[in-house]
């Protein structure tokens, strides 16, 4: 059965139809991946440029690593030199005060902090009277911290040896609850009496605080019992502090 002219027409108007809607399909289609593709591209830049940025930064921060470590290397160098410095010359610092011709009756060492008005006081009540035995009780400071008033004060005295004890190690106390600062007080004393005893190698020791002045006998009366406290093996120590009421 033939198909009339007009049924031809309907069909290529349909095929035609079909075939532009497929193309705008397709055309759309293609727009879209088009974009999706550009964004991917943009993304992959953005990320590129800031895993480089990344990459930069890291190796800026190993250089500074790098040359923080050298810092570190020669200020260890630095400190290990000072500490040889300082042993130096507090071993001069000693051998100056001691005359070789004299065995010392004992170091005098005063105990300080943090308050330069007192230490001034002590060490001038002290050498009033220590002068003239000087080789017999070599005078020392031992400052607990790093008060700077204290430490110029201590440096003023050319005659004193100065000692500095530093610990910023957090403190551990026997039981919670305990003032902290009496154990802190405890290292600063065993610190000073093994430089005292073991260090400079001195037989016997007097510890002053710096709130302290010292009667016009002081040294005669350590003088005197040193041979008591030698001899008589139950003597442990000698005690000079007195409470006026």
């Amino acid at each position: 059965m033939a198909r009339s002219p007009c049924d031809l027409r309907l069909l290529l108007l349909a095929a035609a139809a079909a075939f532009i809607y497929i193309q705008v399909r397709l055309f759309a289609t293609q727009s879209h991946y088009a974009d999706r593709l550009a964004e991917a591209e943009r993304s992959e830049n953005q990320c590129t440029s800031q895993l480089k940025s990344l990459i930069d930064q890291v190796s800026m921060q190993q250089e500074k690593i790098v040359a923080l470590e050298e810092i570190k290397v020669r200020q260890d160098e630095e400190r290990a030199h000072l500490r040889i410095l300082i042993k130096d010359l507090e071993k001069r610092s000693v051998q100056k005060l001691l005359d070789k011709n004299v065995v010392p009756v004992a170091a005098v060492v005063i105990m300080a902090c943090n308050r330069p008005d007192y230490l001034e006081r002590t060490v001038e009540s002290i050498l009033k009277y220590q002068t003239s035995v000087a080789s017999k009780f070599p005078l020392f400071i031992s400052q607990d911290g790093a008060n700077g008033a204290v430490k110029n004060k201590a440096l003023e005295y050319k005659q004193i040896t100065y000692m500095q004890h530093v610990d910023l190690e957090p403190v551990q106390t026997e039981r919670p609850g305990e003032l902290t600062a009496y154990y802190k007080i405890a290292k600063h004393y065993k610190w000073a009496l093994d430089n005292l005893f073991i260090k400079h190698n001195f037989a016997r020791v007097i510890i002053l605080e710096d709130d302290m002045e010292i009667a016009p006998d002081f040294f005669d009366y350590f003088e005197a019992a040193a041979k008591l406290l030698d001899n008589d093996k139950y003597v442990m120590l000698l005690y000079a502090f007195y409470i006026q009421i």
